[in-house]
């Protein structure tokens, strides 16, 4: 991998044993060609492997021997650009420990200086236009190193040895504060920036991928002012802390969540909120978890070390829009949220978002040493991208997949390698279809690949699925939920037939219906469907996606009849709107028709009076996870049914558990119990589903997967139950269950079609 301060280990190791020889990038990775007496070339190959830089791995390793040379002395080769690509580029990562000490002391040159990084850490994968990685190939050729750095630049002892992004204060990047309007803001610009952090204003910072707003993180007035400017009425922000006792004060950090958060990835880490923590409740409302990011600049150590408490620190665009990159472009489409802007002239080549990801301990869901950490992504971009997914059969062509519609990814694929890109947000905005398109062409150009086959969603209406048609060339679409698996399969390095069980909110069925809750028997190239949810009728199409009485509605008129109005939860809704949903449930209007989990979520958080209205995707979802979580004892599940269909599959019935809570609920049962006990029927359903799958197949492993698999009560619920079954279970560890990371599958999926 490129850009990790490889060659300088290299440099040093074989100075050190007294070897004589070169190393140097090109565009298959790093070549070394080294020649001494044999038991030092024998301790050279054990070292190599084993003294690795903080954030240099080795994906392959090839020897060969070579006539000796004679030569003397070691040396650092110049880069090679000749030839296919197959070097890797290494993501952005935080600010390592030495970086940090030196950004403290009084004595160091780069004292407070915002931009200091070293081979061990700082901006990749944000500034680098093309490969072999070096300084005349990323954003930072519009600065000339000063003679000092240059001298760190160029000695084999310095750890800036080969460091691209190596600065000073006299050599590199300046920063700077303005106001609204773009005036300069006098003083210290961070010093500055924090006064008006500590007076409640939002301030958009200008990081390594962009753009964020910032503010404080205990302030009701602030929270909630960021929400009215940005137009973002309820989805959950980040906040960032300066150090993990601040993090502590305001969640519960598990050991397996300070693991995560304290990598050099540093994500926004999914925790447990604490009761009575400093926190606005708008942060966060109606979740049981807070986001939350160590700082991982030199910037935000910074700003912190002002005396600065917890702060919101959310993508700095308006919503649904992509990232804000370059100062004149937050100046414009931030106008009007920000009442400052902290700024820099280090350019930034790709947008990037933080990631997100949920940890846990690997015992509640492996099963293995309850001591390791296990990180779920979300959302998978900075600090992860574009570390390239190693599939398990190589793809003799080189094919694009261009995922689904929202959470959007796209992926290359070629050989054993695949590469995913960074969150790019939601399609439909024409903004973000831009940037996906911009980043089509970026990772072609990066990767110097040129597709031949495009894989897309089955979905007619996809806008990816019409650039795929309309693009030329072979064409794969591939069904939503069968991506949905291959891409567990593939990250987990696995093949043949599986048991797949992916849940969500929608996805497009071969059968014209809208799935989301499917138990799937399949390879990388087919399917068959085993069981899924028993259809229900969606009143109001994809209003039943934002309205959650919707597909309550439809869900109750199947087991109550015509009275279904009657149950309490009903009288929420507007009479006007129940009586012509009632008329059409009632008639022989054609409704569509669903399987979706995400759907059935959302009835049962309306019919616990936990959300009537999805404000973002997920609400209703995530106010019925926290509930759940909230119960203060064990419960059964509720009862559901196993029917076989004519069809074939499976039905999954969970009619008789949504009757359940309208009876129980009216009874006075907590609504927290009730909670777990619809989490506990879902889990109870689906093990069931796969197990009599397994029984009649002779199959054993179990792929976990899609948008319903970030719950974690869910997740680790049914793997559970599934492993008590003697099942083997899979679950996501490198890429999205979600959306994020259908694209890999897609790639998987076409590849496997072409070689079969």
């Amino acid at each position: 991998m490129q850009g990790v301060g490889f060659r300088p280990f290299v440099y040093r190791l074989a100075t050190e044993l007294g070897l004589a020889g070169g190393v140097g990038n090109d565009m298959a990775g790093a070549f070394i060609e080294v020649e001494g007496p044999p038991a030092a070339l024998d301790d050279f190959a054990v070292r190599l492997q084993r003294e690795l830089p903080p954030m240099a791995s080795i994906a392959e390793l090839r020897l060969s021997e070579q006539p000796p040379r004679g030569q003397s002395g070691f040396r650092i080769e110049a880069s090679e650009a000749a030839g296919r690509q197959e070097a890797q580029i290494a993501p952005d990562a935080a600010t390592c420990d030495d970086c940090r000490r030196e950004l403290f002391d009084p004595a160091d040159r780069r004292y407070r200086y915002a931009f200091i990084n070293c081979t061990n850490c700082g901006p990749r994968y944000s500034i680098i236009r093309r490969v072999p990685y070096d300084r005349p190939n990323t954003t930072m050729s519009a600065f000339t190193m000063c003679p000092t750095c240059q001298a760190e630049y160029d000695h084999p002892a310095s750890r800036r040895f080969h460091a691209q992004p190596n600065a000073c204060p006299l050599c590199g990047p300046r920063l700077w504060l303005v106001d609204a309007a773009g005036r300069p803001i006098d003083g210290d610009p961070i010093a500055r920036a924090a006064e008006l952090l500590s007076a409640g204003r939002i301030v958009a910072i200008r990081g390594i991928g962009g753009f964020h707003l910032a503010c404080r993180a205990d302030s009701d007035e602030a929270v909630l002012t960021l929400r009215l400017r940005k137009g973002r009425e309820s989805k959950p922000l980040a906040i960032i802390v300066g150090s993990m006792e601040q993090a502590r004060t305001c969640a519960h950090v598990d050991v397996a969540a300070a693991e995560v958060m304290t990598e050099k990835g540093r994500p926004i880490v999914l925790v447990a909120h604490r009761d009575g923590g400093a926190i606005s409740p708008h942060v966060a409302p109606g979740c049981g978890t807070l986001g939350i990011t160590l700082a991982y600049t030199p910037l935000h150590a910074l700003l912190f070390a002002q005396g600065l408490g917890p702060l919101v620190m959310t993508s700095g665009n308006p919503s649904d829009e992509p990232l804000c990159r370059d100062n004149e472009e937050a100046l414009t489409r931030l106008s009007g949220v920000a009442d400052a802007f902290l700024l820099h002239d280090r350019g930034i080549e790709r947008r990037i978002d933080d990631s997100v990801v949920m940890a846990a301990p690997a015992a509640a869901v492996a099963g293995v040493d309850a001591n390791a950490a296990l990180t779920f992504p979300i959302r998978r971009a900075r600090g992860y991208v574009p570390n390239p997914i190693t599939v398990p059969v190589p793809s003799a062509r080189c094919v694009l997949a261009v995922g689904g519609e929202l959470k959007s990814t796209i992926c290359l694929l070629w050989g054993n390698a695949a590469v995913l890109s960074e969150h790019l947000g939601e399609l439909p905005h024409p903004a973000t279809y831009r940037n996906f398109l911009a980043t089509v062409e970026l990772f072609k150009h990066l990767l110097h690949l040129e597709p031949e086959v495009i894989a897309c969603d089955l979905h007619p209406s996809y806008v990816t699925t019409h650039w795929a048609r309309a693009a030329g060339g072979a064409v794969e679409a591939v069904q939503h939920h069968h991506a949905h698996v291959v891409s567990c399969m593939a990250e987990n390095g696995i093949t043949g037939r599986v048991i797949g069980i992916a849940c969500d909110g929608t996805g497009y069925g071969v059968d014209g219906a809208i799935w989301g809750g499917e138990v799937l028997v399949c390879d990388e190239a087919a399917f068959t469907r085993a069981a899924h949810l028993r259809y229900y009728p969606l009143a109001g199409g994809d209003a039943a996606a934002v309205e959650t009485w919707r597909p309550a509605a439809g869900l109750l008129h199947e087991v109550l009849g015509a009275d279904w109005p009657a149950a309490s939860a009903f009288a929420r809704v507007e009479p006007e709107a129940l009586a012509l949903t009632a008329a059409r449930l009632s008639g022989r209007s054609r409704l569509p028709l669903t399987s979706s989990l995400g759907r059935l979520f959302d009835a049962a958080a309306f019919l616990l009076g936990l959300c009537d209205r999805n404000g973002h995707e997920g609400q209703a979802a995530m106010a019925l996870e926290a509930a759940a979580a909230r119960a203060s004892r064990e419960v059964e599940p509720l009862p559901y049914e196993i029917i076989a269909s004519a069809e074939g599959p499976l039905w999954l019935d969970l009619r008789p558990a949504l009757a359940q809570l309208v009876v129980e609920s009216a009874g006075g049962r907590p609504v927290e119990e009730l909670a777990r006990a619809f989490h506990e029927s879902v889990a109870a359903a689906f093990a069931d589903a796969a197990q009599r799958t397994a029984e009649q197949t002779s199959l054993d492993r179990v792929c976990l997967t899609g948008g319903c698999m970030v719950n974690r009560l869910l997740l680790c619920g049914l793997a559970a139950r599934l492993r008590r079954a003697g099942l083997k279970v899979f679950t996501h560890r490198h890429v999205p269950p979600g959306d994020g990371g259908l694209a890999l599958g897609q790639a998987v999926a076409a590849a496997a079609r072409i070689a079969r």
